[in-house]
Order: C-alpha cells, then structure tokens, then sequence
C-alpha cells in the first residue's frame, strides 16, 4: 500500500453524503510513458521487463460496441523494475518475445476471462496467473468491479470516466492513456493485499486452483445459433418470424465483420424484432419501422428486405425450431410434472450448495456452477455417494477444492431426495 500511495493523488475530498472519500489516483508515478508503436521501441520494452522482477500487471482495451469483435486496441504492462508500458497492438501486433522476456512470472489481471482471448490474439500468453476480481469473488466480496476493490483494499480511488470509450481511435487523448496506466499502477499492490487475505481466510490454494483453471480453459466454441441471443427474441412467436430474424441476423454481421463496425451500430436489435413480427414486403413497409432509421440501416434497406422476403419464401422443413436444441436437461419450470423425483433432487442440491457457499462465504456460482447442479440433480450416478458425485463433479469441469467441499454434502442430499 505505501507503493501505491507514492503515486501522484488528489486530496481527500467528500462525496455529495458529506462521507470523506478515498483520494483519487491521479498520474501514473513516473509519469504517463509514450505509446509503444514500432519494432525498435518494442525491444526496449521487451529488454526493460526482461531486466524487471516480480509479477507482470497486464491490462487491454477493447473497443466493444463500436468494432466488430473483441481485439485489443491498447495493451498495459508494469512490472518492478521495469514501469510500465503502453503498447499499440495495431502498430505492434506480435508482443510474443514479452512471454520469454518475463520467463515465467505470474501474470496479474482484473477478469482475466475478458482480457486472455484477445491477449492470445496478439501471442501475449500468461503461464502463471492472479486474477484479482477472482480473488475478490473467492473472498465473497458483493462488488468486485477494480475501481471498488483498489478503494477497499489500498484506500485509493481510480477514475473510470473512459472504461466505455472507443479505444480504437488514433491518437488516444493523453487523458484515455493517463487513465489506461493508472489500471495497472497499483495492480500488484492490489494483488499482494488480496493473496494476504486470501492465505488468511484458508482460500489460497483455492484460489490458485482457480487461476490455473482459467489459464488452461480452451478457446470458447462459437456458439451453434448465435442469432438466437438477440435482444427480444422472446417476443417472436412463430416459426416463420424466427426464420427472419436468423437471416437479418446473419446479413447485419456480414456487414459488420466487412466495415469493421459493432453489430448493434449497423442495426439495433430491435430493429431485427420489430421486422420479425411485422413481415413487411416492401422497403417502403420497412423503412416505416422507428429503428431502421439510422444512417446504416437506412443504407441496407434493400438488404433487409430481401432477408425477411427469403424467410417468407422459405420452405416449411428448413425454418428453425422454435427452441434450440442442446444436450442439457429440460427447462427446471417444467421439473415438477414432467420428473418430480428429479424436481425433489434439484430443491435439496441447491440447499446444499447454498449452505456450503454461506458457510465459506462466497457466491454460489463460484462453489458450483449452476448448470453442474441442475445436470446433476436431472440425472446422477447410478450409485450416489461421495465417489460417483465427485467423478460427476470433475468430469464437468469441478476443481479438486471444489470437489472436497460438495461431493459428500451432495450425494447424502440426493439420497435423502429419493428416499423422501
């Protein structure tokens, strides 16, 4: 904390409840550092970190809603040693010689899921892991968003007016980059304090359990219908009407993939709706829906009509089904009268789960995923005990602390469900 409070700061000051808040970190303690955007300065920032010790804080910037899909426009290092770096992937696109330049060090980040994808994007690939808002979910903290945990943990605050901006404009504001190093100021300072926690609350093993797990989990598979997640796809009701959505769907990411723009900036998904449910026939009809007119949408007006015209005219055996297939047990809503015994053993499961996550203060998902429990309930071993649950348990991704905990609590309540 004393490293983190030599860091340039605004005075204390109150908060509209008259409450004395946390100073603001204001600039970065030896300064903002030029933007690393061509080979030669990428060496010095390879041999400035090779030279360094001590774990890596690493941060990225996306441009999410106003690029097509999730690549960095902004990488953030500091290390001991070393400072910190701003890096432009854009201009810099290969940081591979950064993984042998700090040989193995524990690589820090704040949601580490978010962030790994698109680091692996530029061969940025972390062997050792910390991720602090994993930390704070493992200790039960009911908010683990960073600015909220570098004030409880360090008593500093961190601005975050421009977490939400378009990073992938050239030049970045100096005070996007001014924000953009403060993330990493104080990461390793936040994650001394919270392996200290962690260690004290008997989680750390835990949580190294968990950080290993993140690092080793495969890329996501793409999902199957991805035209299904539209924003208010529940309201359309036939068949018919899905089959438009799926071809406006289709049509608006071919054209954001091709300009480089966010899905939602060519065509809201309201839009994809309200075309759904109304079927026009003419762009005239079309242009006549609210959402279809802003600038791009406007522009595709003949596209949008030829993709709700190939829906009407599709045959009746190639329109999507009204639910998505998966190989997951049915909707728990419907539990009751179509398997009660598993009904039964899903009430008593969750119990359990949530006295274990109470007792070990932290959130349930993070003891169990949801979808373990319910699976597990809708169909367990044949013979439930400790044993049979626990290879359940592992063979859907449980880790061994997690096992521990819930193998035995969870077989003895599935028994006492079927024998009620």
């Amino acid at each position: 904390m004393a490293n983190a409070l030599n860091s340039k700061t605004e005075p204390r000051d109150t908060g509209n409840d008259g409450a004395e808040r946390a100073p603001l970190l204001r600039e970065p303690r030896e300064g903002l550092p030029e933007v690393t955007s061509d080979a030669d300065a990428l060496a010095g920032v390879v041999a400035a970190f090779s030279a360094g010790t001590g774990p890596v804080a690493v941060d990225a910037e996306r441009a999410s809603g106003y690029r097509y899909g999730q690549r960095a426009y902004l990488v953030q290092l500091r290390r001991e040693g070393a400072g910190s770096a701003l890096i432009d992937p854009i201009a810099c696109p290969d940081l591979g010689k950064l993984n042998d330049a700090v040989d193995g060090a524990e690589v820090v980040l704040h949601a580490a899921h978010q962030d790994l994808p698109c680091l692996s994007e530029v061969n940025l690939r972390p062997q050792r892991l910390f991720d602090t808002e994993l930390a704070g979910r493992l200790l039960g903290y009911q908010r683990v968003g960073l600015g909220f945990m570098v004030e409880r943990m360090l008593g500093i605050r961190l601005a975050k007016e421009h977490s939400a901006v378009d990073w992938s404009q050239r030049p970045l504001p100096e005070d996007w980059l001014r924000y953009a190093a403060l993330d990493v100021e104080i990461l390793i300072e936040l994650r001394d304090a919270l392996e200290a926690e962690l260690e004290e609350a008997g989680k750390l093993e835990w949580a190294r359990e968990e950080f290993a797990s993140v690092l080793a989990a495969p890329p996501k598979e793409p999902r199957p219908d991805p035209w299904r997640r539209t924003s208010g796809i529940h309201r359309v009701r036939n068949q018919r009407a899905l089959a438009a959505v799926r071809e406006l769907w289709y049509e608006r990411d071919r054209i954001a993939q091709e300009r480089d723009i966010s899905p939602g900036r060519v065509l809201p998904d309201a839009a994809i709706v309200e075309a759904a449910a109304a079927m026009p026939r003419t762009t005239a009809e079309l242009a006549e829906i609210r959402q279809f007119g802003i600038k791009l949408a406007r522009r595709y007006l003949t596209t949008w009509i030829r993709a709700v015209n190939r829906a009407r005219d599709m045959p009746q055996d190639e329109l999507p089904r009204p639910n998505a297939p998966g190989d997951g047990p049915p909707p728990v809503n419907r539990w009751a009268d179509r398997a009660p015994e598993a009904a039964r053993r899903l009430e008593a499961a969750r119990a359990t789960v949530t006295g274990i996550a109470e007792d070990v203060v932290m959130p349930t998902e993070n003891l169990l995923l949801p979808d373990t429990v319910r699976r597990l309930a809708w169909a367990p071993p044949a013979d439930v005990d400790a044993d049979s649950v626990g290879a359940f348990l592992r063979e859907r991704g449980a880790r061994e602390w997690q096992v521990a905990l819930t193998a035995q609590p969870l077989a003895t309540a599935l028994r006492d469900a079927d024998e009620s």
